[in-house]
């Protein structure tokens, strides 16, 4: 007769009772930092049902593992292991769309967060009050200190920029330490960027100020373990962030990104002609075709650097793209000439019918090339 398997100690459940709070933790590379918070967040919630959800982009210092054997022993811990995807933002999105509690909070794994706030700031939306409580390093008793000049200067020039450009009027609308009704953010995830590191300005922003909205302050801690995850892309990211939401998400950031980037092409197209023709003594025909290949090789190795750097190619894969995207953007070419032509044809004035041209160009080069090139895996 065979025995029932009982459960041995990590596969039983710590609590029936349905969690209040759900923590989202983003993480990518930070292995020796996850035990530390887990046991932290569960000395900060102390009597009161949560849940903490690791959304981990593939980590090559195996994150996830350590946060699969968390999970083994506490079901309150769940892994989000994300494959051929990458991005802060889409990885907060994903793990509150997944959480189970009606309120959500957003915080970094690298401890430089203070997470004995989360009960104060849970306390506030189950006051029916707010929608969303926000950590701030910006409004008095926080602080900011562990940013270095450069970081510092950054952030509040970002901050300056968001408020007077979105029209955004929390104080640390750059702050990756928020807590947010799940209702509410369900309602603007469809508006959301899955791009970029700036979740919370997304969410104030594509609100409209229709989220009410409460600040507590919290001094910015330093960093225990592991490297930033900050670098110069995040200008980009940001800046591509506030272009679209001006543009009420008309265009996406990474499209406002590859029109960057083919802009940048035609400076260098146009500089290559002109050093053909002028230094070299090339034929027009010849000096033409010889800019027009060297602009595509440059935008090609921006985007793979720039636009589509969450699917960046590698090895072999570099040369199979580049040839593929000469494809893409000849056939665009005709299609942008065709189009003007069109354009001209029917309306005889040149730069109308040069600009109908263009935007074509950029948008069957853009469609193709995601689809193509830089495929989603």
């Amino acid at each position: 007769m065979n025995e029932a398997i009982r459960p041995g100690p990590e596969t039983q459940p710590q609590s029936a009772v349905a969690p209040r709070i759900s923590v989202v933790v983003p993480t990518f590379n930070e292995r020796d930092n996850v035990n530390t918070l887990y046991r932290r967040l569960e000395a900060t919630f102390a009597g009161i049902p949560f849940e903490v959800i690791f959304v981990d982009d593939n980590s090559p210092d195996g994150t996830w593992e350590v946060v699969r054997g968390l999970a083994r022993a506490d079901t309150r811990v769940r892994c989000i292991r994300r494959i051929g995807r990458r991005g802060l933002s889409g990885a907060c999105i994903e793990g509150i769309l997944a959480s189970s509690a009606p309120c959500a909070a957003v915080i970094d794994a690298d401890l430089q967060h203070d997470e004995t706030q989360l009960p104060k700031m849970l306390a506030l939306l189950q006051s029916g009050e707010f929608d969303l409580v926000v950590g701030s390093r910006y409004i008095e008793g926080g602080s900011a200190d562990s940013f270095n000049r450069q970081r510092a200067g950054a952030s509040q020039l970002a901050t300056e920029v968001a408020k007077r450009v979105l029209r955004v009027k929390v104080a640390d609308p750059m702050s990756g330490f928020f807590m947010i009704r799940r209702d509410r953010f369900e309602q603007l995830a469809p508006q959301l960027s899955t791009q970029g590191f700036k979740i919370l300005l997304d969410i104030v922003a594509t609100a409209h100020g229709e989220l009410r909205v409460k600040e507590i302050p919290f001094t910015f801690g330093t960093r225990l373990h592991g490297e930033s995850k900050l670098d110069s892309m995040v200008a980009l990211d940001f800046l591509g962030l506030v272009l679209a939401k001006l543009t009420n998400d008309i265009v996406s950031l990474r499209f406002l990104l590859f029109a960057m980037v083919g802009s940048i092409g035609l400076v260098v197209h146009l500089a290559t002609l002109k050093i053909a023709l002028d230094v070299f003594s090339v034929p027009f025909p010849h000096a033409q075709a010889a800019g027009a290949v060297v602009a595509m090789t440059s935008n090609f190795i921006l985007n793979n650097f720039l636009t589509y750097r969450d699917q960046r190619l590698k090895g072999f894969a570099i040369l199979r793209g580049l040839l593929l995207f000469y494809l893409v953007c000849s056939v665009g070419l005709v299609a942008n000439v065709g189009v003007a032509f069109s354009v001209y044809d029917q309306e005889p004035i040149w730069w109308l019918a040069g600009a109908a041209g263009a935007l074509m160009g950029v948008v069957w080069n853009y469609a193709m090339s995601g689809l193509f090139v830089w495929r989603k895996r």
